[in-house]
């Protein structure tokens, strides 16, 4: 049962990073004829394309794909409580599928940030994948570094923002009795 589990809860998180990462693209104007936005687009597109039909986006924000990775881990959740035999209390399934989407949408930031500072020792040219990420996170990165500039040609601005990730969510986990259990 806990192999099933944990195939189940690792299949739903990739599919969840790949719909956060297709929500998220327009929000940053990343590149969308770049090889990783295409995947996204590629693996997203069936799911997103008939609900574009009836959720119509606002501005640059996909309301199509929030819906649809709200979807899944709604359908996370109720196939691991069939599994487990448990019940699902409506209005909290609603609010842990908001609040699981939120901290999956951080722990994929905290990653990508983590990614990016490594390949940067080691990048030697284009890389679409380095690209992405710089175009995911520099919104993120850039009002940083106008405070605190690079020292010495050394970036603090990823661990800044890391630490402020952190903080956020141990506050989060304090006030939130669900936040730490997701």
């Amino acid at each position: 049962m806990n192999a099933l589990t944990f195939l189940i809860s690792t299949l739903f998180d990739l599919y969840l990073m790949v719909v956060i990462l297709r929500l998220w693209l327009p929000l940053a104007r990343a590149d969308f004829y770049n090889p990783f936005s295409q995947f996204i687009v590629k693996a997203t597109h069936p799911l997103i394309a008939p609900m574009r039909r009836v959720i119509p986006s606002i501005g640059r924000f996909d309301t199509a794909s929030f819906v649809l990775a709200l979807l899944v881990v709604m359908a996370k959740v109720l196939l691991l409580s069939l599994i487990a035999g448990g019940g699902i209390d409506i209005l909290l399934f609603f609010v842990f599928a908001l609040v699981s989407v939120i901290k999956q949408a951080g722990i994929l930031l905290f990653w990508m940030l983590i990614i990016r500072a490594i390949l940067s020792w080691f990048n030697q040219g284009y890389n679409p994948i380095v690209m992405i990420m710089g175009q995911l996170t520099e919104p993120l990165l850039a009002p940083v570094r106008r405070i605190i500039p690079p020292i010495g040609g050394l970036d603090l601005s990823v661990m800044l923002v890391i630490i402020g990730m952190n903080f956020i969510n141990m506050l989060l986990a304090q006030y939130v009795p669900f936040w730490a259990v997701i």
